[in-house]
């Protein structure tokens, strides 16, 4: 991973933006958007900098300051880039190529666009709205997750593609969003290749409390495991899984 993905939160904040034409205008509707206060090179407050015009010496005297800088078209002198984005608010999507293309980050926002309904933010507010609700019916955080996994999984009641679904959050809540029974999954790997998963085998990576696997198993397969998930490599599948869903993820 080139990048660390992060989120700023610009609101009130000082970010100098240096440049004219269509390029520094674009980048000023975007940092509006965002809330930031917009000054120019010499304001000492700021520690974020976007160089429209990718201007070298604008961008190494910013650098020496301390300023994180964006220098357009210039990816040596960037300290970070700025992603294409799909925003559903307060869904936010970032797709970043590290400065490799612009176009292809944009294809792919494209596409990202048709697949995502306009209520996706509807259903993220819901479910921020009914945080404590969450909690109560499902006190313990295993469970909780594991609800959760289940009722946003394709086809569950609260599926983030599906039409409806934030109107579908009280219901899921009364009862109908119950988390699978524990279970341990056996998963056969084509290769170690990531893109020989299916569909259906990267949604369980995504949703497993741990993963057990053969020591064969590459790590680029393990990383597409949810982070806090537990990676166990074992010679054969245990006996006690644990509670929840366990994966058992073998190579050919």
């Amino acid at each position: 991973m080139h990048s660390l993905p992060v989120f700023l939160r610009l609101t009130g904040r000082a970010v100098i933006l240096t440049g004219e034409g269509e390029a520094a205008d674009a980048k000023r509707r975007l940092l509006e958007r965002a809330g930031a206060r917009i000054v120019g090179e010499e304001d000492s407050d700021a520690r974020i900098a976007i160089v429209s015009d990718g201007d070298a010496a604008t961008a190494e005297r910013l650098r020496a300051r301390g300023v994180l800088v964006n220098a357009t078209d210039n990816p040596d002198l960037c300290d970070f880039t700025l992603p294409a984005i799909v925003d559903r608010d307060p869904v936010l999507i970032a797709i970043g190529t590290g400065g490799a293309s612009a176009g292809l980050a944009k294809a792919l926002r494209q596409r990202l666009e048709t697949l995502l309904p306009a209520g996706l933010g509807a259903l993220a507010s819901g479910l921020s709205a009914a945080r404590g609700a969450i909690r109560a019916r499902w006190p313990d955080g295993g469970d909780r997750r594991r609800a959760i996994d289940a009722g946003l999984a394709a086809g569950g009641i609260i599926d983030p593609l599906s039409a409806g679904a934030a109107d579908a959050v009280p219901r899921w809540i009364e009862g109908q969003g119950d988390a699978d029974a524990t279970r341990l999954e056996p998963i056969r790997l084509a290769s170690n290749d990531p893109d020989d998963l299916t569909l259906r085998v990267a949604r369980l990576l995504g949703e497993a409390d741990r993963v057990y696997h053969q020591p064969t198993v590459a790590a680029v397969i393990l990383d597409r495991a949810r982070a806090d998930a537990v990676r166990i490599a074992v010679d054969a599948p245990p006996a006690q899984p644990g509670d929840g869903l366990s994966l058992w993820l073998t190579l050919y």
